[in-house]
């Protein structure tokens, strides 16, 4: 049987079986019109199937577009629109702040010890990182725990006295650095967006976490035994820290209007006061 305008032709002397013999009356032949057939798929475009094997047009085609780095996110925070929000707390969403390199850490640690250049800001503007302000604040942990420890028990032996470990020291500098280090840039930040100055909360968590290097030497040299050098240790590193951060914060602030320098002001006299606690509870021994 063949259609499409064809005939076709059916042989009954070919039937067996127990099917009842029809009389031979020759060759019938049916013709089929060709307005009553179509092609499947059709050809062209009807309605909104295309053909051959495209979808429609008004299909969703998320799925035939390349996958990027910037489209996985949303997906994996809960999906576009309304749940955007939801990429806070998508591990993905943080890797770009450590992707960094050794040299450009070493190189901003280098910014934060030279204060008055004031040009951190500028160069960390469009790849501010987290990997050094953790590290660093870890460090900071690791060490006030190790020299608090080492100074106490050479105080104690030297007064031929018993000496214990005082585990509450790493949580008490965990609490520390890790608290300051968070809450004082989510502090400032919510500040400077109430006054609509331009700033970025992890670029403020980049700047405050390099402002704390400078006390890891200030805490190693504090195993000298001298009240006065402790001091000024810890007052030349507050004083460091402080700077660090008021003149990369300045140029900013400034569009705030009169208000300016009564916030980089507080911002330089809270780091100072940082350095007040580091010398109380860190960099003072008791025996």
């Amino acid at each position: 049987m063949m259609s499409g305008g064809n005939y076709t032709t059916i042989d009954n002397q070919n039937v067996s079986g127990s099917v009842p013999a029809v009389p031979d009356q020759g060759q019938m032949t049916v013709k089929f019109t060709d307005s009553n057939l179509q092609t499947f798929p059709p050809s062209g475009t009807q309605g909104k199937i295309s053909g051959g094997s495209q979808p429609p047009r008004d299909a969703d085609d998320t799925f035939s577009k390349p996958i990027s780095s910037s489209d996985e996110s949303p997906q994996q925070g809960g999906g576009g629109g309304g749940g955007g929000w939801l990429r806070t707390f998508a591990v993905s969403s943080y890797k770009q702040y450590f992707d960094v390199d050794t040299s450009d850490v070493l190189e901003r640690i280098k910014d934060s010890l030279f204060p008055f250049r004031g040009t951190f800001n500028e160069r960390t503007a469009d790849t501010p990182d987290l990997y050094g302000p953790f590290w660093i604040c870890t460090t900071l942990i690791f060490v006030a725990a190790s020299i608090g420890t080492f100074v106490t028990y050479v105080a104690h032996k030297l007064h031929n006295k018993d000496w214990n470990y005082d585990i509450n020291l790493v949580t008490w500098s965990a609490g520390l650095f890790y608290g300051y280090v968070t809450i004082v840039p989510l502090g400032l930040y919510v500040i400077l967006k109430y006054f609509s100055v331009p700033s970025g909360l992890v670029q403020l968590l980049c700047l405050y976490g390099y402002s704390l290097f400078v006390f890891i030497p200030a805490l190693c040299l504090s195993v000298v035994p001298l009240e006065s050098f402790r001091w000024v240790i810890a007052g030349v590193a507050g004083f460091m820290s402080a700077t660090f951060v008021a003149l990369n914060l300045r140029a900013h602030i400034k569009s705030a209007g009169e208000r300016w320098f009564l916030i980089v002001a507080s911002i330089f006299l809270l780091q100072l006061a940082l350095a007040v606690i580091l010398k109380l509870y860190l960099f003072t021994v008791a025996v």
